[in-house]
């Protein structure tokens, strides 16, 4: 049985028994003149920006979904190749796949057709925050409720679950890749320097921040790249203090989800969640005192998952010895089809 988090910017592969066995960016090069795949993953994401006419990089997933249906099917036909060797390789196993709370019914018939194109025995989807909860190793069928905000690289969701179900949930296309796209923007306009996403996702990591810290000197970081005016390549010097003033639209895109969340669920569930706090998973959720941010706008402690990054494909996997509890949430109209 594989778990697979199918992510925006990266993919990540957890097999019953051996744990996550593949985390590569979700990149797939392809030949323009023969259309063979050159190379996929880690392989492929080196030829970003780097590539021949002859050669495409491209990410065929876009904000969570699949934006390139035969592109995704080929790169989750390789990196299943890749996890399933020896004897194991003639098998069809069950895949369970991981998608935002708020896709499309078309959209899941993307996913589910891919999976079984590359074949699976059986193809099931679970909610991003629904795997999420149980990665993190909360009890999702307790008569309690529980919340979870899961921020990706395209998408953050947000859900309050019990008794094995989502019971209010919400997503918005804003998360990893929104910041970087912030950064570069701010950048562009404020040194009149072009940066790759590379460089944006690098400043994010090493000096960025969703608020300052008020007892530390704002940390900086030199960049290099293209002039906006002549051309020539030049160089910059960031602070943390540029990147909290970047993505500030885009946080409060997800604390508006957020609020929006609260403000439906029934008191008794909001009363739960006051008592146990919200669980903050996603590589995303690594952004440097993103949980204070969003404790702030709620007054309610978030905390960090542990291997917030792998929560996901963790508790996609986990998700199929649960299939008594999910499968009572299914006939109550909830997130495991």
């Amino acid at each position: 049985m594989i778990g697979v988090d199918l992510g925006t910017t990266h993919v990540r592969v957890h097999v019953k028994g051996r744990g996550v066995v593949l985390r590569e960016p979700a990149v797939i090069a392809m030949s323009q003149e023969t259309g063979d795949v050159m190379a996929i993953g880690e392989e492929a994401a080196r030829m970003l920006g780097r590539t021949p006419g002859s050669i495409t990089a491209v990410r065929p997933m876009q904000d969570g979904v699949i934006a390139d249906y035969t592109l995704t099917e080929k790169m989750l036909k390789g990196f299943v190749g890749k996890v399933l060797t020896g004897p194991s390789r003639f098998l069809r196993p069950t895949i369970m796949v991981c998608v935002p709370s708020e896709i499309t019914d078309v959209e899941r018939r993307a996913v589910l057709q891919a999976v079984h194109e590359i074949g699976a025995r059986k193809a099931l989807l679970i909610e991003e925050p629904v795997a999420a909860a149980i990665g993190a190793g909360i009890d999702i069928a307790a008569p309690v409720g529980a919340m979870v905000i899961d921020m990706g690289g395209g998408t953050t969701d947000v859900a309050i679950l019990s008794l094995g179900g989502v019971v209010r949930s919400s997503s918005v296309r804003v998360a990893g890749n929104a910041f970087d796209a912030d950064i570069a923007g701010f950048v562009k306009e404020k040194y009149e320097l072009l940066i790759g996403d590379r460089t944006a996702e690098r400043i994010k990591r090493e000096i960025g921040a969703a608020m300052l810290d008020p007892d530390a000197t704002p940390a900086t970081l030199e960049v290099r790249g293209r002039g906006l005016v002549d051309g020539m390549p030049k160089t910059a010097t960031v602070t943390s203090t540029d990147v909290v003033e970047a993505i500030e639209g885009s946080l409060e895109k997800i604390a508006e989800v957020l609020r929006n969340v609260l403000e439906t669920a029934e008191p008794e569930l909001v009363s739960d969640v006051i008592d146990r706090g919200i669980v903050l998973t996603g590589g995303a959720a690594q952004l440097r005192f993103v949980d204070r941010y969003l404790s702030a706008v709620t007054g309610i402690p978030v905390g960090l998952a542990q291997d917030p990054e792998d929560c996901v494909v963790v508790g996609t996997s986990r998700a199929l010895d649960m299939a008594d509890v999910l499968a009572d949430a299914r006939r109550r109209g909830t997130e495991f089809h």
